[in-house]
């Protein structure tokens, strides 16, 4: 029994300490504070709903070198790895599973852009950008139009 309160303690800090963590990459990736929504993870059914582009289309198209394909596919095992384990354990709830799900392909994105070159960054810098400023035009033709007050 004290292994188990033991081990759910150390799950449910693990999440909390990847979704504090999040912030951080999202800065290292845009070089400015900003709220960052990993889409495209694998989440327990029901959690979230899928959108047209995702974190991992800001990857594809790059020339990488063997080296970088090797420490990629490397990095992608670990996390789909740890990403099961946290599926196929019964003990966490299904927010916490997300939770950390969501730490692990936060950490997964960011190993794989610190495997990338400088230009690369900048390209990959470059397509964040774009997808963020799509999705905030998405967003705000979503928003109902604004009462205007009268003045008197």
């Amino acid at each position: 029994m004290n292994k188990n309160l033991i081990a759910k303690s150390v799950a449910i800090a693990a999440g909390l300490l990847f979704l504090i963590t999040a912030p951080g990459l999202a800065r290292a990736l845009n070089d400015k504070p900003a709220a960052v929504q990993a889409r495209n993870a694998t989440l327990v059914p029901g959690a979230q709903p899928k959108k047209d582009s995702s974190p991992q289309d800001d990857f594809d198209g790059l020339n990488y070198t063997d080296e970088q394909r090797a420490e990629i596919n490397k990095i992608h095992r670990e996390t789909e790895s740890n990403k099961s384990a946290v599926v196929n354990d019964e003990k966490l709830t299904s927010d916490q599973k997300n939770a950390m799900l969501l730490g692990y392909t936060r950490m997964e994105y960011g190993r794989m852009f610190r495997t990338l070159s400088t230009e690369q960054q900048r390209k990959v810098r470059k397509r964040i950008l774009a997808r963020r400023a799509a999705d905030q035009q998405v967003a705000q033709r979503k928003q109902p139009p604004q009462p205007r007050s009268i003045e008197k």
